[in-house]
């Protein structure tokens, strides 16, 4: 049996597609540069929102990287705006105060990914099971 999604789960998803979409049309300052909004938890009172987003760079970034610091204090300078448009746009009585942080997981998976490369090597994934090969055979 599917699992129901509660109103808050609904609401963090709405805002998330809100907020990428304003993001991009909206902020207009150079220091946010590709920013990829990739999840947003809603408190269960509808008093804050933590937005997390990632960055589009070559580089691997921190969550010290002055770039990381520039788009976050930016964000988090709009965030009043962002919140009036997501409240129009989504015709919310109460709308979440917006608090950006930094999303890390996307340089930790890459770090993860590196690791099992290099501990498995340029094997074949899957190996060829010797049942298979005799029953061919025959």
């Amino acid at each position: 049996m599917p699992r129901e999604f509660s109103r808050i789960d609904r609401i963090g998803d709405q805002m998330q597609r809100e907020l990428a979409m304003l993001i991009q049309r909206e902020i207009k300052d150079p220091r946010v540069g590709m920013v990829t909004v990739n999840a947003v938890k809603v408190s269960r009172d509808l008093g804050y929102a933590d937005i997390y987003v990632s960055l589009l760079t070559t580089e691997e970034l921190t969550e010290d990287s002055p770039e990381v610091r520039d788009s976050l204090a930016v964000l988090n300078k709009a965030a009043g705006f962002l919140r009036g448009q997501v409240g129009r746009a989504m015709k919310l009585r109460m709308v979440p105060h917006l608090r950006f942080h930094f999303d890390a997981l996307l340089g930790q998976s890459r770090r993860m990914d590196s690791l099992i490369r290099e501990a498995v090597g340029e094997k074949p994934p899957v190996a060829a099971d010797r049942d298979d090969d005799a029953e061919q055979d025959s």
